[in-house]
């Protein structure tokens, strides 16, 4: 059975740091990424990385300050987020593309499966 667990989230303060994590089950040698969406706001592409973690793609809005990483032994990928702002507040889901592509990494169209999603939020 495919499944994707977010765990992590929580509140912190504008300039603090979390971690999420996404353990995922029932497939290995996919691409992995993290999508948010925040109140009144459309799904946005957060970062990604490759099945051997050779290639991690951001958003520019958060290059710099966000680390993706992966380890694959646990079957899961972890997002750094430091540097925090109130408009990195959102859900975050994080996704699996069961093909392991390296192209189109941003798109949600690209991801077969999805993880319910954690709640961050970052007050002021």
């Amino acid at each position: 059975q495919v499944q994707l667990v977010e765990s992590g989230g929580g509140l912190a303060q504008a300039g603090g740091s979390l971690r999420l994590a996404c353990a995922a089950s029932g497939f290995s040698r996919s691409t992995l990424g993290w999508f948010r969406q925040g109140p009144g706001k459309e799904r946005e592409f957060v970062a990604a990385i490759t099945p051997n973690g050779d290639s991690t793609f951001y958003a520019d809005s958060v290059k710099g300050r966000f680390t993706i990483s992966r380890v694959n032994s646990r079957n899961t990928v972890y997002l750094q987020m430091s540097s925090l702002k109130p408009g990195d507040t959102a859900v975050y889901r994080c996704a699996a593309d069961t093909h392991g592509t390296y192209f189109y990494t941003e798109r949600v169209t690209t991801y077969d499966y999805w993880g319910q999603g954690t709640q961050v939020t970052v007050s002021s």
